[in-house]
């Protein structure tokens, strides 16, 4: 049932109720169900009047009146008077719209139950009283009880921070304008326009920055499967021994915590680490010199691919390990009596099996190297850093220049754009990619 049929249909009292909250219960005598509706709207309209139509007005202007610095004669010192705080505007803005949504809900909710209460009345049905209504929600509402509080949950802490987030992409909240102290102000699509004009120091930092995360995903996420796979094939192979002893040997990487073998790594391939010093010993390198595996930009990415794989093919292995264990034997029995050769099989049986199954695995995977923080950050922390880009190192993601610039640049505007940016461009490609394979055109390919 809609709210534009119950509004429709229902009698003068149910149309009321859209104005006066539990208007409709009341008259059919749902006393506490009416009062809860009542209540709600008594509620939204004391908080609109107090706080609200303020929250919105500042909303629009994000404060007008910036914190000043008066010297106080009396006391010889300077005392500063507080302002607006451009920050909280916009934040109780946003909630105070969000909570003009849920008052909106809730008017459709007192309509609904009006017009269901009215129903049940002219065919001579009983009314459900306020102790049956909570009995309902033991029985066909337990999915309304049970998802009330996770609701709340997604609503708080992810939706009005997502829409704040969103919102900063729009002002200009940098290093120049923090408040207290100062007021930021709407700025419509200035960030975006700086961010991709030609020939600024942002268009220069982040197409390279760009280019280098898709690349890095990609070499991350083919290497780490390609080799996983390989190395499962090796170990399910029918004339490989002990093969619970090469799975422990490989996997074992796994039982230390990433950030561990991150920091161990990044220590042993030091300009004076154990690698370098190991390599002056045996004379490779002369005594004085050392492999710059973190300060040259075309070096550093590629031992931050090749330690990437050290830590991501156990993964990979434990997944392909048990793919492999559920192909059909009967699959390769026939290809064996056909005359096919390891590499025929491979191509035409195994390959296409795994990816069929592993393609969401894939998605996943390459979104997840593209937002890889921990990999860069603990191994180069973005860098060597160049004067060519604005806050960014040779080895920046995209995540980890957004981390630079919110956290020490100060720069949240140019910080919110490439977050909007990022998930625009992944959540794109990942629904294109998706629905593009067989795991999604024929999921009964191999059933």
């Amino acid at each position: 049932m809609s709210f534009h049929t119950a509004f429709r249909k229902g009698n003068w009292m149910t149309k009321l109720s859209a104005f006066i909250f539990g208007l409709g219960n009341f008259c059919c005598r749902q006393f506490l169900r009416g009062i809860l509706y009542l209540a709600l709207e008594v509620i939204y309209l004391y908080y609109m009047a107090a706080y609200g139509i303020t929250s919105l007005k500042n909303l629009i202007t994000l404060g007008t009146i910036a914190q000043i610095e008066v010297f106080n004669e009396e006391k010889q010192i300077y005392e500063y008077i507080v302002g607006d705080n451009s920050m909280l505007c916009l934040l109780y803005g946003v909630l105070t719209i969000v909570i003009t949504l849920a008052f909106i809900y809730c008017l459709r909710g007192s309509v609904k139950s009006a017009y269901d209460s009215q129903r049940k009345r002219e065919a001579g049905k009983e009314v459900p009283n306020f102790l049956e209504d909570l009995r309902s929600l033991k029985q066909k509402n337990l999915h309304k009880a049970m998802l009330f509080t996770p609701i709340i949950g997604i609503i708080c802490f992810t939706i009005i921070p997502l829409i704040f987030m969103i919102l900063i992409a729009f002002t200009n909240y940098d290093k120049n304008h923090q408040p207290p102290g100062n007021l930021f102000d709407w700025v419509g699509l200035a960030n975006f326009k700086a961010l991709f004009k030609e020939g600024s120091l942002l268009s220069k930092t982040f197409w390279p920055i760009l280019g280098w995360t898709f690349t890095w995903a990609i070499f991350a996420t083919f290497s780490c499967y390609i080799l996983g796979m390989i190395l499962a094939i090796l170990i399910n192979r029918e004339g490989t021994r002990c093969k619970g002893f090469w799975r422990f040997l490989f996997v074992l990487s796994i039982a230390i915590p990433q950030f561990v073998s991150l920091l161990t790594m990044r220590t042993m391939f030091n300009t004076n680490g154990p690698v370098n010093s190991l390599l002056r010993t045996l004379k490779v390198i002369g005594k004085t010199e050392a492999i710059p595996f973190f300060t040259d930009p075309t070096l550093a990415r590629i031992t931050i691919i090749c330690i990437n794989i050290w830590i991501g093919v156990p993964y990979t292995l434990l997944t392909t390990t048990g793919i492999l264990q559920n192909i059909p034997r009967d699959l390769y029995d026939a290809a064996k009596v056909d005359g096919a050769n390891a590499i025929v099989i491979f191509f035409k049986i195994t390959l296409p099996y795994m990816l069929f199954i592993t393609t969401p695995h894939l998605i996943t995977t390459f979104v997840g190297n593209i937002n890889n923080f921990n990999v860069i950050f603990l191994l180069s922390g973005g860098g060597p850093d160049s004067l060519e880009y604005y806050a960014a190192g040779k080895t920046d993601l995209l995540i980890t220049w957004l981390y630079r610039l919110t956290l020490t640049e100060k720069d949240y505007n140019i910080g919110s754009v490439i977050g909007i940016i990022s998930f625009i461009i992944l959540a794109t490609m990942s629904l294109i990619t998706y629905r593009s394979s067989k795991s999604y055109k024929d999921e009964e390919a191999f059933q």
